[in-house]
C-alpha cells in the first residue's frame, strides 16, 4: 500500500475556511474513513482552522494555515499549523463552567480534545496535531 500525504494551505480571511471540507472529503474517499469519524473530523478541523486563522494569523489573508494528513496504521494524523506567536494551551477556561456558559467563545480547543482520539500542541500553541482512530 502507497503511503501518501495530503497537504492544504489556505491563505488566513475566513471565508477561505470552506476550501477545508473539500480537502477532508477528499481524505475520506482515499483512506475509507467512516461517517462517525468524518464527522469528529470535520468538527475538531473546522475549529483548528479557524484558530489558526483568526487567533494565530490574525486574519492575514498574507500568511497561511497549512493543514496536512498522514495514515499511521490505523489512525489519520492531521497537523494545523499557523504563523502566529501561539498561546498558552495549558491555562484555557472552562467552556463549562457556569460563568462561560454563555460566552460566544471558548469552545475550540474542548471540542478538539473531546472529538479526536489525541490533542497534542507544539511551537508555543502554533501548530496542533490532531489523530483519529479509524
Amino acid at each position: 500500500m502507497v503511503k501518501k500525504d495530503y497537504q492544504l494551505k489556505i491563505a488566513s480571511a475566513p471565508d477561505n475556511i470552506v476550501l477545508l471540507e473539500t480537502f477532508i472529503d477528499q481524505v475520506k474517499e482515499a483512506e475509507n474513513v467512516g461517517d462517525d469519524v468524518y464527522g469528529n473530523i470535520i468538527i475538531s478541523l473546522t475549529e483548528a482552522v479557524n484558530n489558526a486563522i483568526i487567533h494565530g494569523n490574525e486574519c492575514d489573508p498574507g500568511k497561511d494555515a497549512v493543514i496536512t494528513c498522514r495514515r499511521d496504521g490505523n489512525k489519520l494524523i492531521f497537523t494545523v499549523s499557523d504563523s502566529g506567536a501561539g498561546f498558552d494551551y495549558n491555562n484555557l477556561p472552562d467552556p463549562t463552567d457556569p460563568e462561560n456558559l454563555e460566552k460566544l467563545t471558548g469552545r475550540g480547543v474542548f471540542l478538539m480534545s473531546q472529538l479526536s482520539d489525541l490533542l497534542v500542541f507544539s511551537n508555543n500553541g502554533s501548530s496542533v496535531e490532531l489523530q483519529f482512530k479509524l
